[in-house]
């Protein structure tokens, strides 16, 4: 008697055929670059299956979640795609939390083990203690390890027996769980099926991006972060392209390796684009660039005309989340970008405005009208790990809340005004950081600039700046706030501006301002500004 079918059909997919068969198709093309080290896709696939088959040996399962806390080298890919290979799922951790977050992650996750590198084994070793999890190590030396050390995943690799191919999951079954970095509370765990991380990447390759195999993309997004892992990693190896990783980005360093293996796609955060300007100042090297990739944060359009100045390279701006895998929007390769736009929704994805103070239902606005972003499409997470509530509020009539708000027009281009929580009302007035941003960033001693609001007894909220000024540069505060009061409303500029040596950063490369808001936002540091 045969079993009745599944409701959702037969079908099968893993994330870790993305690997497997450039293996079979390209096994010779070069993979991955570190340093002086060369992967070809068939030896990255082999080292995969072999670190596969030790997991499996430790009793890793289908279902199972495995911990990793790699940074960008070749470990990287074989710990993620052999733990997928197993029908696993992939939990990627941030690779500077600490210990305490560690542990955080891991109970949440209910992962089965951590794989961490060695370099990263003070606080994920604790961690992983502190959690009770089981901890394997990459990247350890083989001698002179005492008995207290974790063992090496490479040892447990030789000793085991491979895994043949990977195991086929339903194309719902979650692949990864990402922990999205909260504003408030604790981070959630956003669940990524194998569907949307594979459509993703061929809707990528298919009418998004322009790549090619035998492409060389620099690596130098955070692989633990989706925009580094699915639109660098997994579309570059889908591709068969060659990713050039850099474990730690640095300006200088970047643009060398760009320069020696020649890259012909960037793809960065606006932090990223701000160092390689400032790098090209030291040396007169260039890549041949075909283009770049920007997502993360909103990119200053004056970074943007500079970066294309010096490097001689589109960039094409886009946008998306940790929850919808990542990409929704995107100014396509092929078409000239719009410049201070996020693009057109990517094929097969709905991306509209609506009224963001409806909360129960979606309510969509006119073009022109500025709203929440909201999301709909192949490319949503299943939801956040068990938290149903969560879920179901950001998740509203099949649409997710992005809590951006933004623009669209005829032409169905979108463009981000600011986030919701960042928005400031002064004397009832909404002013949105990101335009006195753009404004900052004209000024030629600016390098990072980011607005916030303040509590103030009159006017409610007041409008303070934080920026970075290049090496040598001599404007002061003044000088700024006046800049900035000479291009834009009255209730618009910065009262105050901050002149810092660096911004609070979070792992994709945003401004973390709620920590600029802590620092200097303090009741008994409200200004009495006119």
């Amino acid at each position: 008697m045969s079993s009745a079918p599944s409701p959702r059909g037969h079908a099968t997919a893993s994330v870790a055929a993305i690997l497997a068969e450039s293996a079979a198709r390209h096994p010779d093309d070069v993979a991955v670059i570190v340093g002086p080290t060369s992967t070809t896709y068939a030896e990255l696939w082999q080292q995969t299956l072999a670190y596969a088959g030790a997991l499996r040996a430790r009793g890793v399962g289908p279902g199972d979640r495995v911990a990793m806390l790699v940074p960008n080298v070749a470990d990287f890919p074989r710990v993620y795609y052999a733990t997928l290979a197993i029908g696993a799922v992939a939990v990627p951790v941030h690779a500077l939390l600490k210990r305490h977050e560690i542990e955080y992650v891991l109970r949440d996750s209910g992962s089965r083990l951590l794989v961490c590198a060695a370099p990263l084994l003070g606080e994920g070793g604790a961690g992983g203690q502190l959690a009770g999890v089981e901890v394997l190590t990459v990247l350890a030396p083989p001698a002179g390890q005492d008995e207290e050390a974790p063992d090496r995943l490479e040892d447990l690799a030789t000793a085991a027996e491979p895994l043949d191919t990977y195991v086929p999951r339903d194309p719902f079954d979650t692949a990864t769980i990402l922990y999205t970095s909260g504003t408030t509370g604790q981070p959630k765990g956003a669940e990524g099926s194998h569907l949307a991380l594979i459509e993703q990447v061929n809707t990528n390759l298919m009418t998004t991006f322009d790549m090619h195999r035998g492409d060389v993309l620099l690596g130098a997004l955070p692989l633990f972060h989706t925009f580094g892992q699915t639109c660098t990693m997994n579309t570059g190896f889908r591709v068969g392209a060659t990713i050039v990783m850099l474990p730690k980005f640095d300006g200088d360093a970047a643009l060398a390796a760009m320069v020696e293996h020649g890259c012909e796609v960037f793809m960065g955060v606006p932090t990223m684009y701000m160092a390689l300007i400032a790098a090209a100042t030291r040396s007169e090297a260039r890549p041949p660039l075909r283009y770049a990739v920007s997502g993360g944060a909103s990119l200053p359009l004056a970074v943007l005309e500079k970066f294309q100045q010096v490097y001689d390279a589109p960039i094409h701006e886009g946008y998306g989340l940790t929850e919808t895998s990542p990409v929704a929007t995107f100014n396509h390769v092929g078409v000239p970008p719009r410049p201070g736009t996020i693009g057109t929704p990517i094929w097969g994805v709905d991306v509209e405005i609506a009224d963001q103070h409806v909360e129960d239902s979606i309510v969509l606005l006119p073009h022109g009208e500025i709203g929440e972003l909201v999301i709909r499409g192949h490319n949503l997470m299943n939801g956040y790990l068990d938290r149903p509530d969560d879920t179901a509020k950001a998740i509203v009539d099949g649409w997710f809340r992005t809590g951006d708000l933004g623009t669209k027009d005829d032409d169905g281009y979108l463009t981000i005004v600011d986030r919701t929580k960042d928005m400031i009302i002064r004397n009832g007035y909404n002013v949105y950081p990101r335009q006195v941003e753009e404004v900052l960033a004209q000024h030629p001693d600016v390098t990072m600039a980011a607005v916030f609001g303040v509590p103030h007894e009159l006017h409610g909220q007041e409008i303070e700046a934080a920026v970075v000024l290049r090496d040598g540069a001599t404007a002061t505060p003044d000088e700024l706030v006046a800049f900035v009061s000479d291009e834009i409303a009255a209730y618009k500029f910065p009262r105050v501006v901050h002149v810092l040596d660096a911004l609070p950063l979070g792992p994709s490369g945003k401004v973390l301002k709620r920590e600029l808001v802590e620092r200097f936002g303090s009741p008994q540091e409200a200004r009495q500004s006119s």
